[in-house]
């Protein structure tokens, strides 16, 4: 009997497995707690993600999808802007005579997930599928995953590729993620250039952030004509901190009260209102918008490896978004433990073969995986921490121009 393969989860890294299965034409099965998303859904403004060369890009090259990738890559130009809290540039690149090399081009998170599921044949995805509860057998390495009124399957091999609140990461450790000190708000504004052409000019055509007071606004340019924008919050009090997962604030609390967005300029400000109220849904008044806290794993979190089932991505090393490497580390995970199935799919196709050639690759891979997780952690925190003090903008700023990209 052939090794029966689980990947719980249809994010970047998820289907980035699949896909390289996929091309080695090796069975698997890929199970998320979504519904299938539509075409229209997929085409919406999402949020941005750069790719880099040697994680993102070289999966995405293994799949075969670069050329498909760049087309997907106009929306979000790879430039910075950095003013401070009044909406005063500090620095930027953002400019007609800007042509540094893409290295790090930018795609929408559903441009990604589009491309990426064009690999992985349909019926290899299991949509609307929430993964309740995974346990061992007793049998060998075999897995039994509870997906409720789906039933409960069996597989030789489990790669838990389920985010933050993984449901596998719980066969291998107790560790879960604590609060990373910082409450977020998620807005987008659809036709920017159009409707608020002045906040089209003050943000650029890729990527701005306005810092100051431990607090930041920062945007991307996105599908559509569209604007991403985040306000990062240093506010426990205001929202309870970890115990509280979701919190709402008005738009008239958030841009006037001093603890939140009260003393940032009034072009910022005016940034931050034209989002609030695009995203209103049916329990969702109009004016509020939830405040959500963000999360991270212990930098360098690593767990006792166990034959047959391992994580990847957020379920693995969660961080915090400051430096761009979540869907990297995740798709370079991804890219690494597919070659290392394939390796030992290719010693024996049998259950026995195949876990015999594979345990020793996989506690290899999960070695490493923790080791380069933990210098990007590293380097995540620190970077939160000079955005978030309490002149982030001018340490921000100097950061760029100590790159050498200072225009």
């Amino acid at each position: 009997m052939s090794p029966r393969i689980a990947i719980i989860g249809a994010g970047p890294a998820g289907l980035t497995i699949g896909a390289v299965l996929h091309k080695h034409t090796m069975p698997f099965t890929i199970f998320e707690l979504r519904q299938k998303p539509t075409d229209e859904e997929l085409s919406r403004p999402s949020g941005m993600l750069d790719l880099h060369e040697g994680s993102g890009l070289a999966a995405i090259r293994e799949c075969g999808l670069y050329d498909e990738f760049l087309k997907h890559t106009g929306d979000c130009a790879e430039t910075q802007k950095v003013a401070d809290k009044d909406g005063n540039i500090l620095y930027s690149d953002d400019n007609d005579g800007n042509n540094r090399p893409s290295d790090r081009p930018e795609i929408a998170r559903h441009a990604l997930l589009a491309i990426l599921s064009t690999k992985v044949p349909e019926d290899s995805i299991k949509w609307g599928h929430k993964l309740l509860s995974a346990r061992p057998t007793g049998i060998s390495t075999e897995t039994e995953l509870d997906f409720g009124p789906h039933g409960k399957h069996t597989f030789d091999l489990v790669i838990g590729a389920d985010g933050a609140w993984s449901a596998v990461r719980a066969l291998l450790t107790d560790i879960r993620p604590h609060y990373a000190g910082i409450q977020s708000i998620t807005l987008t504004i659809q036709n920017i250039s159009t409707r608020y052409p002045h906040l089209a000019a003050l943000i650029g055509r890729g990527s701005f952030l306005s810092l100051g007071l431990r607090h930041g606004v920062t945007t991307h340019r996105g599908p559509r004509d569209s604007a991403r924008v985040y306000v990062f919050l240093t506010a426990d009090e205001r929202f309870g901190g970890e115990g509280v997962r979701v919190a709402s604030v008005t738009k008239e609390e958030l841009l006037s009260d001093e603890a939140l967005l009260g003393r940032f300029g009034d072009s910022v400000k005016e940034l931050v209102a034209a989002g609030v109220g695009c995203d209103e849904t049916a329990d969702q008044p109009a004016g509020a918008v939830d405040v959500k806290p963000l999360y991270m794993l212990p930098i360098g979190a690593a767990w006792e490896h166990k034959p047959g089932v391992t994580i990847v991505g957020d379920a693995a090393h969660l961080m915090c978004p400051w430096a761009g490497e979540g869907v990297n580390l995740a798709m370079c995970d991804a890219l690494l433990l597919a070659k290392g199935i394939v390796k030992a799919w290719d010693a024996g196709q049998d259950v026995a073969m195949f876990q015999a050639a594979l345990d020793p690759l996989l506690r290899r891979f999960e070695e490493d995986m923790v080791a380069l997780a933990k210098e990007k952690a590293v380097e995540t925190v620190s970077n939160g921490q000079m955005m978030f003090g309490e002149d982030g903008a001018n340490g921000m700023a100097g950061f760029f121009l100590s790159m050498g990209q200072g225009q």
